[in-house]
């Protein structure tokens, strides 16, 4: 009996809801029965016959051609494409997949107005050298404000004024500062946080110049997380934005690049506000000072005191601070620290039956300060950012 090659359903196929294809068992079952309609129903295919084995290989190899297609048809979309596929495809919004990054800190240069430094570099109260632009030029007011970059790799923290030390000595420098603590390093960026990015990125050729800022800002290399607030009205609003005037809050970044991006994309008569002053010229050689402001950190305080039940050991409590400390840094800027959500990652595993069934807690306070601690909520500014050391999460223990 002939067959028919065009319905044998065993390849991939797309339709109006993607991509499908028939799994291997299915395969398999399929040409082991068109194998007994062409040999005979007494033909023995067990998994240790010579033609058993053949007719497997065939309906593997099949199923690999299929599994192949499937993935090059899944990398040309951002929601289902991995790796260097999700890399290569969002290109098209203009975006490019974030390496792992040195930490950044902005810096600012005192000295003789005009002095250029060449290659130059500073160091912290730690010893890591934080190298400059190739070229910065100290300003007519005797300051400029540059991004210094860490020469060591990963998550180097440096707090405000401990970059204090000039490294390379030039005629016309005197001293350096950092007035905000730096932007740590971070990992490579993940395919999920590369899929949010390139949702947001889409709002590059937004029609409101407002969306365009917003995703020009998160295509900016070494940004970590921002928000960005804009007061349309003729008043001070309440977080003390000038009339007609937009502030980004941004982490991570060159100063310089924020601030050439917040130039192009804001609107006419549109002003910026913020802590950090970047000066831009214009293809006129006119100058425009854009303004952003980094957050602040605010250290976050917790004391918990709780019963210990059989089972309880140090490391369960260490597991406790650990998951605190992660679910505060992790929060955006400008979120409220709120009491009865950090109960959450302190009840490790309450609802599947994990650790939180060694202990009880019986109180949880959090605050600002070690000695200003309540059982409340922590309010925390539209420029600031909840910081959570394990260090800062005293356990109070009691059998």
């Amino acid at each position: 009996m002939a067959l028919n090659l065009d319905s044998l359903g065993l390849a991939a196929t797309v339709s109006a809801t993607g991509i499908s294809a028939p799994d291997y068992q299915t395969i398999l079952t399929t040409i082991t029965g068109y194998f007994y309609q062409i040999y005979g129903s007494d033909a023995y295919l067990e998994p240790d016959s010579k033609d058993g084995q053949m007719i497997a290989l065939m309906a593997l190899a099949i199923n690999d051609a299929n599994n192949a297609a499937i993935a090059v048809y899944n990398a040309f979309s951002p929601a289902t494409a991995q790796g260097n596929g999700l890399a290569s495809v969002v290109k098209i919004n203009g975006i490019i997949q974030q390496i792992a990054t040195n930490s950044t800190v902005d810096v600012q240069l005192d000295g003789t107005a005009g002095t250029t430094i060449t290659n130059g570099s500073v160091k912290d109260n730690n010893g890591v050298i934080w190298d400059l632009p190739a070229t910065t030029t100290i300003g007519t007011d005797g300051t400029v404000t540059v991004t210094a970059t860490s020469e060591t790799t990963g998550a180097i923290a440096a707090l405000p004024g401990t970059v204090t030390q000039i490294n390379t000595p030039t005629l016309g420098w005197t001293s350096v500062t950092n007035p905000s603590a730096a932007a740590v390093g971070s990992a490579a960026e993940t395919d999920a946080e590369l899929r949010a990015r390139q949702t947001i990125s889409t709002a590059l050729a937004s029609v409101t110049p407002f969306d365009a800022i917003d995703g020009a800002i998160a295509a900016i290399a070494g940004v970590s997380r921002y928000v960005l607030f804009e007061n349309d009205t003729g008043v001070v609003d309440a977080n003390g934005l000038p009339a007609h005037s937009i502030s980004a809050v941004i982490e991570g970044g060159d100063v310089n690049e924020i601030a050439q991006t917040l130039y192009s994309k804001k609107g006419q008569g549109v002003s910026t506000f913020g802590t950090t002053s970047i000066p831009i010229l214009d293809i006129y050689n006119n100058t425009h000072i854009m303004q952003f402001s980094r957050p602040v950190n605010v250290p976050i305080y917790i004391a918990i005191t709780m019963t210990a039940f059989t089972g309880y050991t140090s490391l369960i409590g260490q597991q406790i601070q650990a998951a605190i400390a992660d679910y505060i840094n992790a929060l955006s800027i400008g979120s409220d620290v709120l009491l009865s959500r950090v109960y959450s990652p302190a009840n490790l595993g309450v609802v599947s039956g994990g650790n939180a069934k060694y202990y009880d807690i019986m109180e949880l306070q959090i605050g600002r300060a070690a000695n200003a601690l309540a059982a409340g909520n922590i309010n925390i500014a539209w420029d600031e950012s909840a910081t959570c050391d394990v260090s800062n999460i005293i356990l109070t223990v009691s059998s």
